[in-house]
């Protein structure tokens, strides 16, 4: 931790000087006030601002918020650069960037606002502080970044942009300023872009994505920064309406000769329902949407788009009278605002959509283009219908008295937002209940019928594969996998089949991350193949493809391709030939074996559906027995269960005395090679509470032997999810995931199955997640662990929470006290002896302990009955 801080003592010395600075002058709640922020903050005009206010204004904020967001912006942006740029570069580029940006942002500032294109509130001084001089290092940065983050963080400056317009706020224009002349450093000192590395059809997607939905948050941002505005912030006027007073209401409506006026007043009064205000913001809603198909890839919304952004674009011209102005109606630049706004800003990303047209090819499948057609087009169609129908039964209640030709002249108004009133008055208002739900609420129904049919058009996104379900099964039988490649036939996978039919490659899609299962399984000459075809697949929808539970070579072949990996698990696999249960390190084993004989347990081999009912009968009791106890949500994705025993291509082991009664139970899955079984792997492993001591040993060692002698070449015994054996210190995401174990370990014992495996001197091998993008790691730890937790409740959350406070909560023992804690907790040993601990922390029984009082299973690794495996 100190060798961190003396790292980087300009970001910690930044942050020092600015919350000292806070402390001191009693700023840090609220902010500089009165005198203070006249002296060091920046106004809206010259006149009142001090010459030396660019610099000050640096080392305050606003109030608690700025200082604290400040804070987080310099651990997030300037302490990753000062360790890349070293302290005095690091200091020298923030100072460059706050003295070229202050004075120019201020500039700009008194410039934009003295012209009527920056809307400023007068006599509000600002302090920006060091953030924006800090986003600007970021930027000055970057330019020493792969092109992939670079264009990130370019594209962070560009959104900055887009809200300085729609916003305004003062503050953002010294963060756009600042970031600007951050660029310019850092192409002064790292040089020109020697090669520009065009951009991926996926970021392709996503940039045009953003710039859909900014213009669809750009407006609302507008209306919630009511007290400022940019240059965009006229399109906030299609969102509301004004509200007039009720006086000025009655005494309009008390004139006749002010009937046009009453009108208007009427109408903006019926505008301020739920129904209508709804309204404006459903259009933007739907823009959301189509930005998210966009950035799937799909046709569909980019036709969505393109469509929405010229319909915006012809309103917008009629609204704000684009005719007159172009034809010299008006002389003032400053009316050219709205319709850079509303007409210049749709016909842009219009162009911009047809320039990448062949970037969103991914059509739309018959299913969900009948939900488009039912929701997206008959919603609208039939609240239009029921409009006119009511309208006009309810003719009556509206006035003046409409007839059916005034309703359908008036139909295309109820779909406008409300800011759109003053460019199209209603011909008539309504009055009473019932007309005026109909009159303020049949566009919001038609928008959010269409809403929900277009999100249902571009979501979902799960293949159907039945068929190819079928074809991974034949791959696998026919050429094989790894280890763990049978997991690939379980129901819950989708799967992708390669164009040339000879590779599979089986994944579960959630949150828009493909994650797998193993890696392909299929001809092994096309593996590699596969690998990048697989991903290519997956970006082409817009999904994160993400392969779970890799071995090295298929981790090495995607490093190739600059993808990273992190290490989840550790498989163990027993090796066959030759193998005898001889020597000191299989004393354990032997002992559980003869234990066995002893008592009369015997090993049984059955397929599940075959087995007697007897027997499968006490295996559900097993198994039922085991949820009910531990009450927490039972494990999924490479953990199998009951439902994956009713296979014929897998075999259970079965643990079974001389009275019929099975006192443990293993499942194992085949392991295909050229069309034959070459092994078996592990899966499912439960216990009867009161089963014999040893008895998951003896389980594992006759399986060993049995398959032996069919001639097999080995067993495997699974991987133990994030457990690993510790032959370095990890670090950074594999030590993120390490303490994730540790967390984890109390409930499931991950790590104590990991040591249970150790007593049959496997042989160790990762396993590996593989990643396209670091950024997208959050997304994949999300779908990770909805993977192997698909159908948790609410009490078993609860309860699963509140086992891991409560053991987080005890005080943490090491040597006998883990051990004697561990003990008490079971009631396992009534008579011990001396203990030993070793270095590396093995606890072993010596003297006068008595072996079979021990915890089930081992001598000094408790079993993990609270396992799936």
């Amino acid at each position: 931790m100190i060798r961190n801080v003396l790292r980087t003592p300009f970001s910690i010395g930044l942050v020092a000087v600015l919350w000292l600075v806070g402390a001191v002058s009693g700023t840090v709640p609220n902010g500089p006030r009165g005198r203070l922020l006249a002296s060091v903050g920046i106004g809206p005009d010259p006149g009142s601002t001090h010459w030396w206010a660019p610099l000050t204004s640096a080392v305050y904020c606003a109030d608690l918020r700025g200082y604290v967001f400040t804070t987080l912006l310099v651990a997030g942006f300037a302490v990753p650069v000062e360790r890349r740029l070293g302290p005095l570069r690091a200091a020298a580029v923030w100072a460059g960037v706050h003295l070229v940006a202050a004075p120019a942002a201020t500039l700009l500032w008194w410039l934009l606002a003295g012209h009527g294109w920056w809307q400023a509130a007068p006599g509000h001084p600002l302090v920006p502080g060091p953030g924006p001089a800090v986003l600007g290092l970021a930027l000055a940065g970057s330019a020493g970044l792969a092109p992939l983050w670079r264009r990130r963080l370019r594209l962070l400056l560009v959104l900055l942009l887009v809200t300085a317009l729609y916003t305004g706020r003062p503050v953002v224009l010294f963060v756009l300023v600042a970031g600007f002349a951050g660029l310019l450093v850092g192409r002064a000192v790292r040089g020109p872009c020697t090669q520009a590395v065009p951009p991926t059809r996926p970021e392709a997607r996503l940039l045009m994505a953003l710039a859909v939905a900014m213009s669809a948050l750009g407006p609302l941002a507008a209306t919630l920064a009511a007290r400022d505005g940019g240059p965009f912030a006229v399109a906030r006027v299609l969102m509301v309406v004004s509200d007039p007073a009720a006086g000025d209401v009655r005494a309009a409506c008390a004139d006749p000769t002010l009937a046009d006026q009453c009108h208007a007043m009427l109408a903006q009064v019926y505008a301020r329902g739920v129904g209508p205000v709804a309204l404006s913001l459903l259009p933007f809603a739907v823009v959301l949407v189509a930005a998210e198909g966009l950035r799937r890839g799909r046709r569909s919304a980019w036709w969505l788009a393109f469509v929405m952004n010229l319909v915006l674009a012809g309103l917008g011209a009629v609204a704000f009278d684009l005719v007159p102005l172009l034809t010299g109606g008006r002389e003032d630049p400053a009316q050219l605002l709205p319709v850079l706004a509303a007409v210049v800003q749709p016909l842009l990303i219009a162009a911009s959509l047809m320039a990448f047209h062949r970037r969103f090819d991914l059509p739309t499948d018959r299913k969900r283009r009948r939900d488009l057609m039912l929701l997206g087009l008959g919603g609208p169609a039939a609240a239009a219908l029921l409009y006119l129908g009511g309208g006009y039964l309810l003719r009556h209640r509206f006035a003046p008295t409409p007839d059916l030709g005034d309703l359908i002249a008036d139909l295309p108004l109820r779909f406008l937002p409300v800011g759109y009133l003053d460019a199209f008055p209603p011909a008539f208002l309504p009055y009473g209940t019932p007309a005026t739900v109909l009159w303020g609420w049949t566009g919001t129904i038609g928008w959010l019928a269409a809403l929900t049919g277009i999100a249902r058009t571009f979501g979902g996104d799960r293949p159907a594969d039945a068929d190819a379900a079928a074809t991974t099964r034949r791959l696998l039988t026919a050429h094989g996998g790894d280890s763990l490649s049978y997991m690939v036939t379980w129901p819950e996978n989708s799967h992708w089949i390669s164009d040339d039919g000879r590779v599979a490659v089986a994944y579960r899609l959630i949150s828009s991350v493909a994650l797998t299962l193993g890696g392909p399984v299929g001809d092994p000459r096309r593996r590699t193949d596969a690998l990048r075809e697989f991903g290519r697949y997956c970006l082409d929808r817009g999904w994160t493809p993400c392969f779970y539970g890799i071995g090295e070579p298929h981790a090495n072949a995607l490093r190739d391709n600059g993808w990273g990996t992190v290490q989840v698990a550790e498989e163990t696999v027993l090796p066959l030939a030759g193998l005898a249960f001889k020597g000191r390190q299989w004393q354990d084993v032997r002992t559980a074996l003869n234990r066995a004989a002893r008592d009369g347990v015997e090993a049984q081999w059955h397929r599940f559906a075959e087995a007697p009912p007897a027997l499968t009968a006490q295996v559900r009791a097993i198994s039922d027995t085991w949820l009910v106890a531990k009450g927490l949500p039972e494990l999924g994705f490479t953990l199998g269960g009951l439902e994956q025993l009713d296979d014929p291509a897998v075999r259970c082991l079965l643990a079974v005395d001389a009275d019929g009664r099975v006192h443990a139970v293993t499942s194992w899955l085949p392991v295909y090679r050229d069309g034959d079984v070459v092994g078996w792997t592990l899966d499912m492993m439960r216990r009867r509470p009161d089963a014999a001591n040893g008895v998951m040993e003896f389980l594992v060692a006759s399986a060993a032997l049995h398959c032996q002698a069919e001639g097999a070449e080995f067993l495997s015994l699974s991987g133990a999810p994030l457990a690993r054996r510790h032959q370095e210190p990890p670090r950074g995401l594999a030590q993120l995931l390490d303490r994730l174990g540790t967390t984890l370990e109390p409930v499931y014992g991950f790590r104590s199955l990991l040591a249970f495996k150790a007593k049959f001197q496997p042989e160790y091998r990762p396993l590996l997640l593989a990643y396209p993008d670091p950024a997208a790691l959050p997304t994949i730890g999300n779908a990770v662990a909805r993977a192997y937790l698909p159908r948790v409740t609410a009490s078993q959350g609860v309860r699963l929470a509140r086992q891991l406070l409560r053991r987080r909560a005890r005080p943490a023992a090491s040597g006998k006290g883990r051990l004697f804690a561990h003990v008490a907790r079971v009631g396992a040993l009534r008579r011990p002896g001396p203990v030993q601990v070793d270095l590396d922390g093995d606890e072993r029984l010596r003297g006068g302990g008595r072996r079979e009082d021990l915890p089930v299973g081992a001598d000094h690794v408790p079993e993990p009955t609270g396992l799936d495996r």
